[in-house]
C-alpha cells in the first residue's frame, strides 16, 4: 500500500470519533499511564463502572437514534425523523454524553491527569460539534426542531 494510501486511511479512522473515544484514547491512556509510573499502573476500579456506562449510554442510545429516526450512525448521513422520545427525551445528545461519560471513567479508572486532559478536550470539540449539528438539525426540521430544543436541554437533563 502506497504511503499517501495508508496516510489517507489512517486519517479517515482517526476522524471516527467513537474509535478514538473508545478504543484509541484508552491505549493511549495505558501506555502513557506506564510509561510515567515506569511500567505501574494504577487502576481504581469503581472507575470501570462510568466506562460501561458511557460505552452503553452511547450504544443504545445510537441504536434508538437509527431505529427511530433512520439516517446513518453519525451526523454525515442525519436523521430522516426527529427523535425526540426514549433518552432524547432528557438530554438532545445522549450519543455524546455518553462519549465523556467513557472519558471521565477512563480518567477516573487509571486515575489518569492525562485522561482527564482527553476529557476536557473532547467535551470542548463535542460542544462546538454539537452546536454545528444543533444549525443543520433546526434546517432540516425547522420549528419541530426549535420546539425539541426549547423543552429538552442539550447536556444535562434540568441543567445544561
Amino acid at each position: 500500500m502506497p504511503l499517501a494510501e495508508l496516510s489517507r486511511t489512517v486519517r479517515r479512522l482517526l476522524a471516527r470519533t467513537p474509535l478514538r473515544t473508545f478504543l484509541i484514547y484508552p491505549i493511549c491512556v495505558v501506555l502513557f499511564e506506564l510509561a510515567i509510573r515506569r511500567g505501574q499502573i494504577v487502576v481504581v476500579p469503581w472507575g470501570a463502572l462510568f466506562l460501561v456506562w458511557g460505552y452503553l449510554q452511547y450504544r443504545l442510545t445510537g441504536n434508538y437514534r437509527l431505529l427511530h429516526g433512520g439516517g446513518g450512525p453519525g451526523i454525515t448521513v442525519p436523521p430522516e425523523r426527529l427523535v425526540g422520545g426514549g433518552p432524547y427525551a432528557y438530554t438532545r445528545n445522549p450519543m455524546y454524553l455518553g462519549h465523556l461519560i467513557f472519558l471521565l471513567g477512563l480518567a477516573v479508572t487509571f486515575w489518569s491527569w492525562f485522561a482527564f486532559a482527553l476529557f476536557v478536550l473532547q467535551a470542548i470539540w463535542l460542544h462546538r460539534r454539537v452546536l454545528a449539528d444543533e444549525e443543520r438539525l433546526r434546517a432540516q426540521f425547522g420549528a419541530e426542531y426549535a420546539a425539541y430544543q426549547a423543552r429538552v436541554k442539550r447536556w444535562i437533563p434540568g441543567l445544561l
